[in-house]
């Protein structure tokens, strides 16, 4: 995909609907209040070398900058969300809302906007050391 095709995906979401129920279609996993898509996902890295898993990192966080640029362009700078204490809270057992439950497994850091009612976030991630890179956005109420 390309940067002007990861902004259509965002702006589609960004005005669909949430559904009452969580489901998940293709790349996107929705539910009451979000939608959460992988805009590029990489191969797995079971026997791939370093140098390969380094090479793809930085690749991602490449398309991410571009992709946090462009969307500033819209929206300004973006606010950073760490996710760290999701993360923690989920680690030891405590409800954490979504969709940050489900983005703080893989994704450690966002750039995010609010947009009318609704917050929009974008991050690299890596649900573990043999596991696909992600470009993520994610889409909300409120926040």
């Amino acid at each position: 995909m390309t940067i002007d095709a990861y902004l259509a995906t965002i702006d589609r979401l960004r005005l669909q609907d949430f559904p009452a129920v969580p489901g998940r279609s293709a790349m996107v996993e929705s539910g009451p209040g979000y939608h959460i898509a992988g805009l590029r996902v990489s191969q797995e890295f079971w026997d791939a070398d370093l140098a390969e898993v380094a090479e793809t990192a930085e690749e991602f966080e490449a398309e991410l900058s571009a992709l946090v640029a462009a969307l500033s362009l819209r929206w300004g700078e973006p606010r950073t969300v760490d996710l760290v204490e999701e993360l923690e809270r989920t680690a030891r057992g405590l409800p954490v809302r979504p969709p940050l439950d489900t983005l703080c497994g893989y994704v450690p850091r966002m750039h995010g906007w609010r947009v009318q009612s609704r917050w929009i976030g974008v991050g690299v991630g890596q649900g573990g050391r043999e596991l696909p890179f992600q470009l993520l956005v994610a889409v909300g109420e409120g926040r």
